[in-house]
């Protein structure tokens, strides 16, 4: 009932009263007050958004991207088809933007939202509107373009867009993390934090979207999100060396499989699931002895791997000798 309230005062406070403020803002759209950042990595050509906000879920609303066309911010009063009709007006040959003139010129409630776009050539175009509430305001540069609105002070975009361009030798990813980081730092949202996401595409397509994301990440609801966002990423890097591994053990290249599994687990050395199939690769490549050496104390921390051990070879994916079979399921 509060949530109602507040979005019945908003709405009149910002668009007036009467049935026209009806028709221009929907009780269902999230008011997602926020800073965020679109940019694009000149060198790979991938596109990012990255942001940050004290609202539930804040990923779900602002992030909109598809490789090889784009990438959307929608945020504040947050219109949230400007998300895909953003992406589909970029995908039909609009720059970033003659897609937000477009997608402005139709929305009688244009001066509370707050967007930013970028095309798949590094074009940005951002809208703050005048009636976002303050501090709001946005700042662009080379590919990118960093927005906030209801900030504690004026100096957070400012401050996200100095943290970018000044982390240039990071990979996209990270150098999107360094610019929420600097936002915080500086000031941040008004009301605290809550929640945040990371979204990276390819610059191109390849064979389908399940491979042209390279980064979707969401913190949903966390008292230190960014921090959390933080430990996510590192954790993707993680599982890209496992990865690696396994594409190395598929070429039969068990000396770069076995560096980029230790590259993993030096990363995240609490994580049982990277050393046992780390394990299981090398039981495979009839190294028993060394795979015997990683899983005796994963057995004892966990002993429910010893189960799923036993149930690999039925499926393939252990081929081990029956003898060497039953000295790994027998380790004390």
């Amino acid at each position: 009932m509060l949530h109602k309230l507040f979005i019945a005062c908003c709405t009149l406070l910002l668009l007036g009263r009467g049935a026209a403020a009806q028709a221009v803002y929907s009780a269902t759209d999230p008011l997602a007050h926020t800073f965020s950042i679109v940019a694009r990595d000149p060198k790979t050509g991938e596109m990012a958004v990255g942001v940050q906000s004290h609202w539930f879920s804040v990923g779900t609303s602002v992030s909109w991207g598809e490789a090889g066309v784009g990438v959307v911010a929608t945020q504040s009063f947050t219109n949230k088809s400007f998300g895909l009709r953003g992406l589909a007006l970029l995908k039909s040959g609009k720059s970033a933007q003659q897609a937000l003139d477009e997608l402005l010129a139709a929305d009688e409630a244009r001066e509370v939202r707050q967007v930013a776009i970028l095309d798949n050539q590094g074009r940005v175009a951002t809208h703050t509107g005048k009636k976002c509430v303050d501090m709001a305001g946005h700042q662009q540069g080379a590919q990118f373009s960093v927005q906030a609105n209801m900030m504690l002070n004026a100096t957070v975009w400012g401050a996200m867009a100095k943290a970018y361009e000044a982390s240039a030798s990071l990979p996209l990813a990270e150098r999107v993390l360094a610019a929420l980081d600097a936002a915080q730092a500086a000031g941040g949202d008004i009301r605290g934090r809550q929640s945040a996401a990371l979204l990276v595409v390819r610059g191109t397509t390849t064979e389908g979207p399940w491979a042209d994301r390279l980064v979707d990440l969401r913190v949903d609801d966390n008292a230190a999100p960014l921090t959390e966002l933080r430990r996510l990423l590192k954790l993707h890097r993680a599982y890209d060396h496992m990865n690696a591994g396994d594409l190395a053990v598929e070429k039969n290249d068990m000396p770069t499989a076995i560096k980029e599994y230790q590259a993993a687990e030096k990363m995240f050395p609490g994580n049982l699931e990277m050393k046992y199939w780390h394990a299981i690769t090398l039981a495979n490549k009839q190294q028993v002895p060394a795979a015997l050496a990683l899983l005796r104390p994963i057995f004892k921390q966990e002993p429910n791997w010893r189960i799923l051990t036993e149930r690999l070879p039925k499926v393939g994916l252990l081929t081990v000798s029956p003898a060497e079979l039953k000295q790994i399921l027998t380790l004390k």
